[in-house]
């Protein structure tokens, strides 16, 4: 099984958001499968080296996946004023 994600901002030019939605009983979160969810929106370029991924995880904060290359290279906390509340 692989997280549940939605697309909630995709604009271009501009950091992609998605939305872990679970359900968490059933599925792993974006936190514990960073990996794929990665390798899924590159697959679909959706995500590229120079482009921010923000996500908000399934405590309902908003953080960021590094990437490297275009692989996922970490996590970033925000500060509120960076990604609290979303798009």
């Amino acid at each position: 099984m692989r997280a549940v994600i939605a697309i909630s901002k995709n604009v271009p030019g501009e950091p992609l958001y998605i939305r872990d939605v679970g359900p968490w009983d059933r599925f792993p979160t974006v936190t514990n499968d960073a990996e794929a969810v990665v390798d899924y929106l590159r697959a679909h370029n959706l995500v590229w080296q120079g482009r921010r991924l923000i996500y908000c995880d399934s405590d309902g904060h908003w953080d960021e996946i590094l990437l490297k290359d275009g692989s996922f290279s970490g996590f970033r906390t925000l500060v509120q004023d960076e990604g609290e509340g979303g798009p």
